[in-house]
């Protein structure tokens, strides 16, 4: 675990070798004595391998920027990651093609920077088409019809959905029409993936909220 700033954050960064662990700490405590551009790729590269760090790493790099521009009132690592997060979402095709586990795990990523970065106490307009067209990738029939893909794309919005709508509702529209489309398909989906798109309908018919009977429907214990 690696302490934040304010004492109370912590950072899973056992899986990273000793010489980065040291680099990240430093990146989070004295951000002007690294270079901020390979911590960005380094926090990249581990977050396209290790889904558990991708759910979190937008902790992390908030952290960091916040340390920066407290510390120099700069943006270097900002710059590193919106750059790579760019290079990554261009080539998102042929990271499907070459590892379904590496773009899971970058769409969780983007999904968590998007989550945790701030201007103005707004989220970023740079990633809102991006974060959309990565949702939408997930939402084509082959997507669907990949159980892992599905359990990522109901993650995601049940976890930026909400905000993404804000942002533009017109999108947001028309991946649930793909979504609606989806579910009705006579095959390629399996009982999960189809339990999973309908209890994701319903979460937003809802307003995003998990109603009392959803939650004893999907969430309920089977018994043993």
């Amino acid at each position: 675990m690696v302490m934040g700033e304010s004492g109370r954050e912590e950072y899973k960064i056992q899986s990273f070798d000793a010489e980065t662990q040291q680099l990240l700490k430093t990146a989070l405590k004295d951000p002007g004595a690294v270079d901020l551009e390979k911590v960005a790729n380094v926090i990249v590269d581990h977050s396209l391998q290790d889904r558990v760090f991708s759910k979190e790493a937008g902790r992390m790099c908030y952290a960091i920027i916040q340390a920066e521009s407290k510390q120099a009132g700069q943006s270097v690592f900002r710059r590193g990651l919106l750059n790579r997060l760019q290079q990554e979402y261009q080539a998102r095709e042929q990271l499907r093609a070459r590892s379904l586990r590496g773009w899971v795990c970058y769409v969780t990523f983007i999904c968590n920077i998007f989550d945790y970065l701030r201007v103005n106490n707004m989220p970023m307009m740079a990633l809102v088409n991006p974060v959309y067209d990565c949702l939408f990738r997930l939402a084509q029939p082959d997507s669907l019809s990949k159980e892992e893909e599905v359990d990522c794309l109901v993650l995601q919005l049940h976890r930026v959905g909400e905000q993404l709508e804000k942002m533009n509702q017109q999108r947001m529209d028309e991946l649930f029409v793909l979504i609606r489309d989806g579910f009705l398909l006579p095959s390629g989906l399996s009982s999960l993936a189809q339990l999973l798109l309908l209890e994701i309908i319903e979460f937003r018919a809802a307003g995003w909220k998990t109603t009392p009977a959803a939650h004893k429907y999907y969430y309920s214990e089977v018994p043993d």
